[in-house]
């Protein structure tokens, strides 16, 4: 009952941030920019989307061998893949991480090692997206002009810094209650790790480069949607609203971010001076090439051994 309540009320969340996001838009307008879309910059955004998800795997490799969870490329890309699919069809932004964790847990890493993985890989690549919107700060503030933008848009990224920042200091700290309470003991573990990985000489370049890549990326596909259908935003505006918008999409309140995205990028190219009707039909344009990438991923799902599993259960990380 509790699980259905909880999927009754994201599939409501969206609903209606939809409604919210569509009110008032003129749709005959959308359904001009659909009718043109370019089919080859659609193709193109899905390829993006895919290396994307390659780049992301060889983070998520790197750090999950530091959790003596070892995995390989293909593996990794693989499972990376499958989480495409569950992110889309789960009832949240993050149901593929459950996925991955469980499937990780099936190499006998174990449930501790392979949750640790998949934390710290999460946390890591929300550090890296506060740190994007940091750099583009000033230039954001030039392309917003409305007060109420800009305020929203430094507290978004204050709290995300603030909550990345505070995660890593959490590994540097000798506090007895944090190492008794089950919880913030395992906060501090993943902490320790991300440091390691993060500033470590031979695995910290990898992880900045692939994690910043990864959201640069998310940039180029907002501009292949743009191209598709001839939107007026250039790609230096979308490298300025796309990582505010992807931050607040994470927020595991909707389906896949449905609703919540749209409602976000209509607002910020508002805020930008820029159509809310094209906002709105590049954040449909944009799920949906996740979606095209997340049905690609349900081919690996079907195909993979890791079907073999009859039901996927999660256990909580083990305590000791």
């Amino acid at each position: 009952m509790r699980r259905f309540l909880t999927l009754s009320g994201r599939i409501a969340v969206s609903l209606a941030l939809l409604y919210v996001a569509l009110r008032g838009i003129n749709f005959a307008a959308i359904q001009s920019r659909l009718t043109r879309i370019s089919l080859g910059w659609m193709g193109f955004a899905l390829l993006i989307a895919v290396l994307q998800c390659f780049l992301s795997s060889l983070r998520w490799r790197e750090i999950s061998a530091q959790c003596a969870a070892p995995l390989t490329d293909p593996q990794a890309f693989r499972y990376n893949m499958i989480g495409a699919f569950f992110n889309q069809t789960l009832p949240s932004s993050i149901g593929g991480d459950a996925v991955r964790l469980w499937l990780v847990n099936r190499t006998g890493a174990g449930w501790r090692a392979a949750t640790y993985s998949v934390l710290t890989d999460r946390a890591i690549g929300h550090i890296a997206l506060a740190l994007v919107i940091v750099v583009s700060l000033p230039w954001s503030y030039g392309l917003i002009a409305d007060d109420k933008g800009r305020l929203a848009l430094l507290a978004v990224d204050a709290v995300a810094l603030a909550g990345g920042l505070g995660f890593l200091l959490v590994g540097h700290l000798d506090w007895i209650w944090l190492k008794r309470w089950w919880p913030t003991r395992h906060v501090q573990a993943c902490s320790v790790i991300a440091n390691r990985v993060l500033f470590g000489r031979k695995s910290g370049p990898k992880i900045a480069v692939t994690s910043l890549s990864v959201h640069v990326l998310s940039v180029v596909i907002a501009w292949c949607v743009v191209r598709a259908i001839a939107a007026s935003a250039d790609f230096e505006e979308l490298f300025m609203l796309t990582p505010p918008i992807l931050l607040i999409t994470m927020v595991p309140i909707s389906i896949a971010g449905w609703g919540l995205r749209e409602a976000t990028m209509m607002i910020a190219f508002g805020y930008a001076g820029l159509s809310q009707t094209e906002g709105t039909v590049v954040s449909i344009l944009f799920g949906a090439v996740y979606f095209a990438l997340g049905a690609t991923g349900g081919l690996v799902w079907i195909f993979s051994s890791e079907k073999t599993a009859q039901t996927i259960e999660l256990a909580p990380v083990e305590d000791s």
